[in-house]
């Protein structure tokens, strides 16, 4: 999953996002620091999907309210929700279930494993930010939606239709493996400089004892011509 360096153009949209975010975090006062920088790894051998497993180690409630802060300062043009999700590479083909949060306040997962969900309360796709799409890997009956998502390369499209019609194609630029432990909150969810999108899935090892996998698979994406 090793990709080239991103061209300089990327890398300066980058380098302007970092100082946006950190921008932001001193003007709300808020803890901690911004690191968009993150090594990839290859994923690890998949074990056959025989135990249902949940999906992401999501961002606690609080981590998600100051995400939302840091959206306050820049209110986004709205646009239609999305209601499919299309990855002609890997055979994806879904409706979009529109998921909040849970009695906990931490981020639903989708209550089907063959479908993928759009995180409602975040961006839209073709908002300016990252727009969230969550999905199951496997269940007790087999491969769920984002099976193959780790099989995704750079500049594979990602076919986003909403529910006025249109359509947006979104192009891979990286995909990582992250330890739950270590999930990237900030890379997924703080704000970028041009519409973006987050497929998030369970990935690596699959731990019996705890009935879920020990990482997540994240795709990073953009809006094409964005």
């Amino acid at each position: 999953m090793a990709a080239a360096p991103a061209p300089a153009t990327r890398r300066t949209a980058d380098l302007a996002a970092r100082a946006l975010a950190t921008a932001v975090v001193a003007t709300l006062g808020l803890a901690g620091c911004i690191d968009m920088a993150v090594e990839q790894v290859q994923p690890a051998a998949r074990v056959t999907p025989t135990v249902a497993a949940t999906h992401a180690s999501e961002p606690s409630a609080d981590r998600l309210d100051e995400i939302r802060e840091y959206r306050s300062v820049r209110k986004p043009v709205d646009v239609a929700p999305p209601t499919r999700i299309e990855i002609p590479d890997i055979g994806v083909s879904s409706r979009l279930q529109h998921l909040g949060r849970d009695a906990s306040g931490r981020i639903e997962v989708p209550d089907a494993w063959q479908v993928a969900g759009w995180y409602a309360p975040g961006v839209k796709p073709g908002q300016v930010g990252p727009a969230v799409i969550l999905g199951h890997v496997d269940s007790r009956q087999g491969p769920a939606v984002f099976f193959r998502l780790r099989e995704l390369d750079r500049g594979d499209e990602i076919l986003i239709t909403r529910d006025d019609g249109s359509r947006l194609t979104f192009v891979v630029d990286n995909v990582e493996r992250h330890a739950k432990t270590r999930f990237p909150t900030d890379e997924v969810y703080l704000p970028t400089l041009v519409p973006a999108l987050r497929l998030v899935t369970c990935d690596g090892i699959f731990d019996r004892a705890s009935g879920h996998y020990r990482d997540n698979l994240v795709v990073f994406a953009e809006l094409a011509d964005s």
